[in-house]
């Protein structure tokens, strides 16, 4: 697991990540999965405080777009093929 949801914004359709081990680049992919969220998808973009950024790590905080709808508390995982 490489962090959790904060924060769900409907539009746009953004999730608020909370990184707690590992690096998140943009290129990578991630599986958020919850009690109803199950889905994986290519992180196309990243920001930290409304500013583009190319990768993160354990302690930050980002917000990526999502392609459905998550929840507070849903697990991220990054992708490893």
């Amino acid at each position: 697991m490489i962090g959790n949801v904060m924060l769900f914004f409907a539009k746009p359709c953004v999730a608020a990540i909370e990184i707690t081990s590992g690096t998140l680049s943009v290129g990578d992919t991630v599986r958020i999965k919850g009690a109803t969220t199950d889905f994986e998808q290519k992180i196309e973009s990243m920001e930290i405080d409304r500013k583009p950024v190319p990768s993160v790590a354990a302690g930050q905080s980002v917000g990526i777009k999502v392609k459905d709808r998550v929840r507070v508390h849903d697990k991220v995982f990054k992708v490893v093929v």
